[in-house]
């Protein structure tokens, strides 16, 4: 009689490390996937998130300047730059000092805002592939295929990271679009500013991490990857068009 015990411990894969499964992120997606329907954690993503944004804070502050990304954000709205050069110079000076300062928070804590939107997005996702298309995952194997298909996105920070040591020029650096890995980094600056914010998702890091979303989902929830796909690049574009929007109503 065969002994099935044996085969099947042959045929279930070896559990990861975090480091693996960050590893398998980038060359074998699907065995980081399959993984997280063992055990959904997510450390391994989470520690390379805080070192990124740590680093990437750090080197706007060494060489770009918070007093600058103040400026430089003030000039994408038109109308807010037209309003406060209207200000006397002692309100113009306190609003700079309030808003240097929390441009300066803003950017160090977020990892924090990342995970908030994270949950949200894998919430959303997590209920539609669930309970509209017959998928079987739990929140937590959604929410941690989200934070390592997002594993992608710290090589977008760590190339703006080498761009601003390497001597990025202070006056036209965007905190929202520090580097030029998108449509929307090279558009002119007279570019009506919803377009230029829906060009900056066409984006290769953010569209290589929407498929490994697609990818991750489609294994923890047991759907196609049709069925995946539709759930997360639904909701991806409209998270977009909301930003879109926001985008338009601010120039």
């Amino acid at each position: 009689m065969p002994d099935t015990t044996a085969a099947s411990s042959e045929l279930t894969p070896p559990p990861l490390t975090e480091v693996q499964r960050v590893v398998d992120t980038f060359s074998a997606p699907s065995k980081t996937f399959t993984d997280i329907r063992r055990k959904a954690t997510f450390w391994g993503p989470l520690v390379v998130m805080l070192l990124v944004a740590v680093g990437f804070s750090f080197g706007v502050q060494q060489k770009v300047g918070w007093d600058k990304v103040f400026e430089n954000n003030l000039h994408q709205a038109p109308q807010r730059e037209e309003q406060f050069e209207k200000l006397p110079a002692d309100q113009q000076a306190t609003q700079k000092t309030i808003g240097v300062k929390v441009t300066a928070i803003i950017t160090y804590c977020y990892p924090a805002l990342i995970l908030i939107f994270t949950a949200l997005f894998a919430l959303l996702v997590w209920v539609t592939a669930n309970f509209i298309f017959g998928g079987t995952s739990k929140f937590g194997q959604v929410f941690a295929v989200n934070m390592y298909a997002n594993l992608v996105m710290n090589l977008k920070f760590l190339l703006a990271i080498v761009a601003l040591f390497a001597g990025v020029a202070p006056d036209s650096f965007l905190l929202a679009n520090p580097v030029g890995t998108n449509v929307g980094y090279y558009l002119s600056t007279d570019a009506p500013k919803w377009l230029a914010a829906l060009c900056q998702h066409i984006d290769l890091f953010e569209i290589w991490s929407v498929i490994l979303t697609i990818i991750g989902v489609s294994i923890v929830a047991k759907v196609s990857r049709g069925k995946a796909a539709a759930a997360v690049v639904g909701w991806w574009f409209i998270f977009v068009l909301i930003g879109v929007g926001f985008a338009a109503a601010s120039s």
